[in-house]
């Protein structure tokens, strides 16, 4: 296992990888020319992209691929005040990786450790919360729809009066993990979240999306279908408001077109900046300045 100064300095030196072990992602920024890309979003020449666990870090255009874990330290003696420990870099058999990365395999994995004593309380956002969508969508109390390829659940935490998302049985981690043979599924997807849409009680007072989030923060393939109220307690931030109001949420019927035109699926350079830009009214396009001032706004909308 390589220290983090050596793994800077000579492993990642297309990249600079910032650990943030207790919110439980890795902050990427690209220091070179070479394509930098995490799963399907290129990171772009002095940009910082978050790194969460299961997703794959891609260096050189592809050319060398690591997947970011975390680990539990046992010994304890990264936790308390102390700065966690940077990024190290182990191959799959446990071996150190030779500096010149002639050696790197596909399967690398960035491992972050991760205070034992911490790791109860912080749980959820050290490698579990985001393959939560695998244990919701076996869970019959979660389940509205089911058949043989897709299964509906309720989103734990909607935002907004209806809100589902549409899960293939198949495992399928995200979309950069789509081609062309999936359009079937996805157009079944489709038309399993239409019909969930007619069998609304408010399907004539309300809008209704179909889509997917560029950069999904849970793992495995999902179609949000989402009324357009947005009257939900859980929808709180900006970055809630965008990631559903903005490109940065892609139609269903869009991803369908690029499989079946490229067989890929391909997210913009520098979408999860939408994230950030200010508050404005999905309807009438009017600027707000915070999310209670919006939510209030969007009332005259769709009234109950």
């Amino acid at each position: 296992m390589l220290s983090a100064a050596s793994a800077n300095a000579i492993l990642f030196q297309p990249v600079e990888l910032q650990a943030e072990c207790n919110k439980g992602y890795v902050k990427v920024r690209q220091l070179g020319s070479n394509p930098t890309s995490i799963d399907s979003v290129v990171v772009g020449k002095d940009n910082v992209v978050k790194m969460k666990p299961g997703q794959q870090l891609h260096l050189v255009n592809q050319l060398y691929q690591y997947t970011l874990e975390f680990k539990v330290d046992p010994t304890g003696l990264h936790g308390g005040s102390k700065r966690p420990r940077e990024p190290t870099l182990d191959d799959r058999d446990g071996h150190r990786e030779s500096p010149n990365l002639k050696a790197a395999k596909q399967t690398d994995r960035v491992s972050v450790p991760v205070n034992h004593r911490e790791a109860t309380k912080t749980s959820e956002h050290v490698g579990h919360w985001n393959q939560g969508l695998k244990a919701s969508m076996h869970d019959p109390q979660m389940q509205v729809y089911k058949d043989d390829l897709v299964v509906v659940i309720k989103d734990k935490y909607p935002k907004a009066r209806y809100h589902w998302l549409v899960l293939p049985w198949q495992s399928i981690s995200s979309l950069k993990a789509l081609r062309d043979e999936h359009c079937g599924l996805l157009k079944h997807m489709q038309r399993v979240a239409d019909q969930m849409i007619q069998k609304c009680p408010d399907v004539h007072s309300t809008h209704f999306r179909k889509g997917y989030h560029a950069i999904p923060s849970m793992s495995h393939v999902h179609l949000h279908v989402i009324s357009q109220d947005f009257d939900s307690p859980c929808l709180k931030t900006k970055k809630h408001w965008n990631s559903f109001t903005t490109d940065y949420f892609i139609e269903s019927h869009d991803i369908v077109q690029m499989l079946e035109t490229n067989g890929r699926v391909t997210v913009k350079e520098g979408i999860i900046e939408l994230l950030k830009q200010s508050l404005s009214c999905h309807m009438c396009h009017k600027e707000l300045a915070t999310v209670p001032s919006l939510k209030e706004h969007i009332k005259s909308h769709f009234p109950r």
